[in-house]
């Protein structure tokens, strides 16, 4: 079959990866992809909020198949316009999507299913959030509603840093329009991972599991980025966890949503904090996870495309899906400033000598070729050095390999990536 993968950054290189090595790939398409992207696919230079556009080059190009990268598009309806002209995608239609891009909707679906999550209030004026955290104290988090691009989130340790966060997003309008309504709820302790499953709308089944390293400096200092880092299995999660998972918060879920007349088709990926009584909802993602789907991808012996077909054609119940008996770990190298301000256009050389270090990947999150051919930085994170291995440590071994193969003087890593799964299993 013909297939389109939209998105351009690091997730959608690893999918498109793996959908160009199945027997069912006659032909692959991305937009807008990037230099790496490039290598395995034809690039459309369509940005992926344009749906009308895409779906315009879908038919003309007969495309069978659409898999949807990121949330933004998916909020826009793609999936509903893709089906609208006869072509199945793997993504949620713009109702179930709601799942991510309102968080008063999320908390309000798991409210009602039953979904251990975080204690919780909506707001729309800005006074009365205002009270609300003056009577509640700190720590709190404050919530934009809406989409802002993993922005709009604040963990705060003082009643004024809550406040001044609820100003940010209502009074000065820091998220546009997803700031207008926000979500205030309880501060959850505990250890944070990423729970994946695939629904075609009535099934659910479990995918994978990834922890990620959100914050920019070694030893979790600095701001929050996109993800520095990740690795894969979770070593937290074992087989009855994961069961217990499934049971007490992805099959609710889906089964509300399908209540609701939203049946949810595409991957449910989950944000847990792991807390001591047990898994709590952080947040749903109604799409992969970027960097985890570099990790989770690279481990995957069925099919990806098969699969995610089945989901789009409700057909999931009694699909296999296998694993290797691996770990895999990637390492983000992102531009100097990045989450701040940084420069982009800087050339990127060594990629040929990273690729050597066996059983390791490099992944584009952020590249373009210039106008000499050379591969240049064209956003914050920009490469993920990617490697499997029996074990993690042995896969962070070689992913800094490769990375010490990389002449980019305008790019960082962090240099402790998995950290805490070794403090697990340092074997």
């Amino acid at each position: 079959m013909k297939v389109l993968v939209v998105g351009g950054g690091g997730r959608e290189h690893a999918l498109c990866n793996a959908i160009v090595a199945s027997p069912l790939c006659e032909k692959l398409y991305c937009a807008p992809g990037n230099a790496g992207i490039a290598a395995v696919a034809e690039c459309w230079p369509i940005a992926t909020d344009k749906v009308a556009e895409i779906t315009a080059a879908a038919k003309a190009h007969d495309v069978d198949f659409v898999v949807i990268g990121p949330e933004i598009p998916l909020a826009l309806g793609l999936a509903d316009a893709l089906i609208a002209v006869g072509i199945p995608s793997f993504g949620p239609s713009a109702l179930a999507a709601e799942l991510e891009s309102s968080k008063g909707f999320m908390k309000d679906l798991c409210a009602r299913a039953g979904v251990p999550t975080a204690a919780y209030k909506r707001f729309t004026d800005a006074e009365g959030a205002r009270a609300y955290v003056r009577e509640q104290g700190a720590p709190i988090v404050v919530k934009a509603d809406g989409l802002a691009a993993g922005k709009g989130v604040t963990v705060a340790r003082s009643v004024e840093e809550a406040i001044a966060a609820i100003d940010d997003a209502m009074i000065d309008q820091a998220f546009g329009a997803s700031g207008a309504e926000i979500v205030i709820e309880e501060c959850m302790e505990g250890e944070e991972v990423s729970f994946f499953a695939l629904a075609d709308g009535k099934t659910t089944r479990f995918f994978a599991t990834a922890q990620d390293h959100k914050a920019v400096f070694d030893g979790d200092k600095g701001p929050n980025t996109g993800g520095m880092g990740a690795y894969s299995p979770a070593p937290i999660i074992d087989e009855a966890m994961k069961q217990r998972i499934m049971r007490e918060i992805i099959e609710p879920t889906a089964a509300e949503m399908e209540k609701m007349g939203r049946p949810f088709s595409g991957v449910l990926f989950a944000g847990l904090m792991m807390t001591k009584t047990g898994p709590r909802l952080i947040e749903f993602n109604a799409r992969f996870g970027d960097p985890e789907t570099e990790v989770m991808i690279p481990r995957l012996k069925s099919d990806l495309l098969a699969l995610l077909y089945a989901c789009s054609k409700g057909m999931l119940d009694g699909v296999d899906i296998a694993w290797h008996d691996t770990a895999a770990l990637t390492v983000v190298m992102a531009a100097q400033g990045y989450p701040g301000s940084y420069q982009k256009g800087t050339v990127i050389h060594g990629l040929d000598r990273a690729a050597t270090i066996p059983h390791t990947t490099v992944i584009h999150a952020g590249t373009q070729l210039n106008a000499g051919g050379e591969i240049t930085a064209n956003g914050g994170r920009v490469l993920c050095i990617t490697a499997t291995a029996p074990t993690i440590a042995e896969a962070q071994k070689l992913a800094y390999q490769a990375v010490d193969q990389i002449d980019w003087r305008e790019g960082f890593c962090r240099r402790d990536i998995g950290w805490r799964a070794l403090v697990r299993n340092p074997a």
